[in-house]
Formats: C-alpha cells, structure tokens, sequence
C-alpha cells in the first residue's frame, strides 16, 4: 500500500512539494478490521486503566467506644450498646464497598493483532496521514493550527512520532484540545480508534513495522 508523505513544512505554501511517497506493508496496514478483536482489546485496556476501589470502615474498622454509654430504660431513646452503630455521626458504614483491585489478562498475539486491526481501519477509511516530520519553524500554536487545517487533519488527530517527540511539536500542540500527540510505543487501540485521525512520522511508521516484525 503506498501512500503521499507530506510535510508541514510545504503545507499551505503552494509549492505542492512532499515527502515522495511510503510503502506500507500490508500485514500491518492492510488487514480486514474485526469489530470483535477491536472491543476484546479496547476492553482489556480501559480494566487495567482503572484505579482499585477503596475500601470503607464498617463497624468492626471504626475505633470508638463499646461501652454502653446510655441506660436501658427511661433515657427516651434507643438502647445502643456503643457508638459504632451505623446510624451514628462518625459509625461505621453498613453494607460498605470492599477494597477491590480490576485487572484482566489478553493474550499477546490478540494484542498484536488487535493494534494491526486499527492501524489497518485507519488506513482503509482514508483517516491515516503520513508525515515526513514533526519540524516547526518557531513552534508556536498558531503556526501549527494553521498548518493542521491546511493539512486536513480532521476534528481530532492522534500524533505519533518516532522513539522521542519532536519538541518544538510538542509545545505547540500542548495549547490544542483535539491534538494529542505519542511516541511510537505508547501505540495503543483506543486512543487510535477514538480519534478521528491517525497521523504517522516516517520514524514512526519504521518503528512500527519493527515492533511487529521483532
């Protein structure tokens, strides 16, 4: 699969120059995208992204008197034998959540074959873009809005870069809401299906291709 490698520094510029063009293998970026592998890993990775639960003191957990502090009859109230009762400011909480820790487990050839998939449904849906780099004059937000709505990147862009992020990129991006910006291996399923683009560096299209082939 080939595709036009373009470059930030030539959009809007008029010269109409690029990067020349990318072979992309087909193994990683031409498969036919299953909804099933997708959500089994999107899945796997929102489990294993949240927090463990905590635990809230009962009444056997709050330390406070088990002295009856009232008596039996003739007080007008309750006979409470302490002040642990759940009905009490500062008791325990009755039926409370216990401590609970939320992690599943994928096997690795799914993962693989799950990231493939995305990488695949962006490239078959017309939503992939490759980049020669991420190079910026002066780095600033306006240049690169600028740049972006010439380039087409759609309401929102995933980013991915080679091993280290381009820092000029970076900071100039980090003003923008719908641009989120990665290294190539933090790739994940989600944030590349949540997106609306996928935009990939000819580093990170390399380092892509060696993840999977190593």
């Amino acid at each position: 699969m080939k595709v036009k490698v373009q470059t930030l520094a030539d959009s809007g510029s008029g010269s109409g120059k690029g990067g020349g063009d990318i072979e992309l293998k087909d193994e990683i970026f031409g498969l036919e995208p299953r909804a099933d592998i997708l959500h089994r890993v999107v899945t796997w990775q929102l489990v294993n992204r949240r927090g463990p639960a905590r635990a809230a003191r009962e009444r056997s957990d709050v330390n406070r008197t088990g002295k009856k502090y009232g008596r039996q009859k003739g007080g007008g109230t309750a006979r409470h034998g302490n002040r642990r009762a759940p009905i009490f400011i500062g008791g325990g909480k009755a039926h409370g959540p216990r401590a609970r820790e939320f992690s599943a487990s994928l096997n690795k050839k799914v993962r693989q074959l799950g990231l493939k998939m995305a990488l695949s449904s962006k490239a078959q849906g017309g939503q992939l873009v490759v980049v020669e780099n991420l190079d910026l004059q002066e780095g600033k937000t306006r240049e690169l809005r600028e740049k972006l709505g010439q380039l087409g990147f759609g309401k929102t862009a995933l980013v991915i870069d080679g091993d280290a992020l381009n820092v000029s990129f970076a900071r100039a991006s980090s003003n923008l809401a719908n641009i989120d910006l990665l290294p190539a291996m933090g790739a994940n399923v989600y944030d590349i299906m949540r997106h609306e683009t996928l935009v990939l560096t000819r580093a990170a299209v390399e380092k892509l291709e060696a993840r999977f082939n190593g």
